[in-house]
């Protein structure tokens, strides 16, 4: 076939950037991203910016823990909102904090950015934030994939993962190791983190038909789009003194699922968790959600972590020490209920 017949029976020859992907955008974007990249490296990291694979040099005979996550319809926010660098950040520390909860700290992280049109700088600033919570949280970010899949997302939309691999450093039992006459010490959310957006879009957006430059009612001076962009919080400084002390039996991260989903995945099967909700506030941009969605506590506390990200769960006699750590203390913890005889379930109740 005579390789110029299509462009003469059917007009000008079809080029991938009419097809809708911009090859020069991708080149310029990984140049760009080179930088920020190698600011997370460190001593182990191996192998070129650019190369088809990350490479790892691994320290001894260490037990590895792998995690991958996403941070699901925030993105959406972001993208209303033109603020797109938080996103890349909750993404890390929502991997940091699962890995943590199996005793790890991390090592290296992938990250996965799809799109329908590549918007460079969009892009950019995704994985700047991707870099700043690998800075911050000690990780190298060995690479990625961005890819761009026209008629896949609207325009200005764009999806984001990220694959996380630590080190089990800390001697944390999980299920095996809880007890009954354990205490449960909550450490505060800073926000929704990365769950409960389909909902919280619903309820602000479409039922209170508020913007993201619209002030939260209740938030004193925070705009809605600041509020629901609050970035996901790490919990690995805050845990590392009485991890390092051996003091935590488990840890429970709270995110789908909410209280109830998360901290059953600890309770071994003769123990039940007793939740004290009268034990915090609930914070504003929750109590919201709350009144104008109509919801029920059960349906509440199954979809939104309602202002706990964390749960940890120490012995009876080490819970006091615990709550006295300088990183239990500057992270907000308190103690939220206790682990009692049971048949694996998770019990909402209040003081009252």
């Amino acid at each position: 076939m005579n390789p110029n017949e299509n462009a003469r029976s059917g007009g000008e020859p079809i080029t991938y950037r009419d097809a809708g992907v911009d090859l020069r955008a991708a080149e310029s974007l990984t140049r760009r991203l080179g930088e920020l990249v190698a600011s997370t490296r460190t001593a182990a990291a191996e192998g070129d910016f650019g190369s088809f694979g990350g490479r790892f040099r691994l320290p001894g005979a260490s037990e590895l823990v792998a995690s991958a996550d996403g941070v699901g319809t925030k993105v959406l926010v972001a993208a209303r909102a033109g603020v797109h660098d938080t996103v890349g950040e909750d993404l890390v520390n929502h991997c940091v904090n699962d890995i943590l909860a199996e005793g790890a700290e991390p090592l290296f992280f992938l990250d996965y950015f799809a799109c329908g049109k590549l918007e460079e700088d969009v892009a950019f600033q995704v994985i700047e934030g991707v870099a700043r919570g690998c800075r911050r949280n000690g990780c190298a970010l060995l690479g990625g994939e961005t890819a761009e899949m026209p008629g896949m997302y609207a325009p200005g939309e764009y999806d984001l993962a990220g694959f996380i691999v630590g080190r089990r450093v800390f001697d944390v039992p999980g299920r095996k190791g809880v007890r009954a006459g354990d205490r449960l010490i909550a450490l505060p959310s800073t926000g929704l983190h990365t769950n409960g957006y389909s909902l919280a879009r619903k309820v602000v957006f479409e039922r209170l038909g508020l913007g993201v430059n619209d002030l939260w009612p209740g938030l004193e001076g925070e705009m809605v789009g600041e509020a629901l962009l609050r970035v996901h919080r790490s919990y690995l400084e805050p845990l590392r003194g009485v991890l390092e002390a051996g003091d935590v039996r488990a840890l429970a991260h709270i995110t789908g699922g909410g209280i109830p989903g998360n901290l059953s995945r600890v309770l071994p099967a003769e123990c039940d968790a007793v939740v004290d909700l009268d034990s915090w506030s609930r914070p504003a941009l929750f109590s919201l959600l709350a009144e104008e969605s109509g919801l029920s506590d059960s349906d509440l506390y199954e979809t939104l972590n309602m202002g706990v990200g964390m749960i940890v769960i120490v012995p009876a006699e080490r819970s006091e020490s615990v709550l006295d750590d300088s990183g239990i203390r500057s992270a907000g913890g308190f103690d939220c209920g206790r682990i009692v005889p049971g048949d694996g379930t998770v019990r909402l109740v209040r003081s009252a």
